[in-house]
Order: C-alpha cells, then structure tokens, then sequence
C-alpha cells in the first residue's frame, strides 16, 4: 500500500506547498511594506492622524453652561412633546383611568405622586412624597433609577433637557 514512491510523492507535495506559501508570503511583504524607514525620508504615509498633547495642561478647559429647567421648560414647545410622547405612550396612556404598564399620564402635571388610580406603584416611588411638578417629572425622565432607586420603570432616561421640558409641556396640556 505505501511503497517508497507513494511516500516519496507525498513528501515532495508537502515540501512544494511549503515553496509555494514562503515564496507567496515573501510577495506579499514585498508588495504590502508600510515600514516607512525602508523607503527612505522622501516616503509618507497615505493619511495623517493628527492628535493633541497629553501634557497641554495649562490650556482652559470648555465650560459646560447648566441651563436651569424653568427657564428651558418656560419656553417649551407642546408641538415638540408631541413627537416625544410617541416613546412614553408604549406603555402608558393619556386617557384618564387608563393603565398600561405604566400609570396614566392624564394630568400627571402637578398631580401627587402615586395618585392614578387603579395602578400598582412600586416600593421605590410609594417612599416619594410631594407632587409631580414640572422639576420633579424632569429629573425623574433625566435618570429614573437615580430618581427612585429601585423603581420599576424600565426607562434609560432622556438626557436633553429641551426634550424633557417639552415633553413635560405636551403632558400639562392634558390637565
């Protein structure tokens, strides 16, 4: 079954494919060469990433203006809550007595908290007093888990303060 010549053949035919992918890899780094140093000082590479210095401490950082709610909510759009609400109103409704997932949302503006009827709170916002003004409803839709931790609301939170008081505005024209 095997003689000398099968296993002379197999041999060769390892040592040729061995040949054929030194000599393809020799090609390869000959063609592809991106070392700059052996091309000499006239070569460059083909785009330049531009980056600042760590060390540049002296230069002033960017202040970063906090715009106070009131005045954003002040001038807020309804129209523009409007849009907004499309991502509220996958789990609560703005009809009264209407629960979803979560409460209705009816007069939710100045309402006290956990007051929809009809809707079981979680731990976390049955410890919250007062009512839902118009700052404690934009720091809630900020960041609703550090708002009340704990709370059941499955809602990453909505960063942009004009977001947040227009949206606000839609729902206080439901009052």
């Amino acid at each position: 079954m095997f003689d000398t010549m099968t296993i002379t053949k197999a041999f060769a035919s390892v040592c040729g494919a061995m040949l054929v992918l030194l000599l393809g890899g020799w090609a390869a780094d000959s063609l592809y060469n991106i070392e700059i140093e052996s091309h000499g000082d006239h070569a460059t590479r083909g785009y330049v990433i531009l980056a600042e210095e760590a060390g540049d401490e002296d230069a002033p950082a960017e202040e970063v203006v906090e715009v106070a709610f009131a005045d954003v909510y002040a001038t807020a759009d309804a129209g523009a809550g409007e849009r907004l609400w499309r991502q509220c109103s996958a789990c609560h409704a703005l009809e009264p007595g209407v629960n979803r997932v979560g409460p209705y949302l009816h007069g939710v503006v100045d309402r006290p908290k956990h007051a929809a009827e009809g809707f079981n709170y979680s731990d976390a916002l049955m410890s919250q007093d007062g009512a839902w003004t118009p700052e404690n409803l934009s720091a809630f839709l900020e960041n609703p888990r550090a708002y009340a931790p704990g709370t059941a609301m499955a809602y990453n939170g909505m960063s942009d303060v004009e977001d947040r008081a227009n949206l606000i505005a839609y729902l206080a024209t439901f009052n």
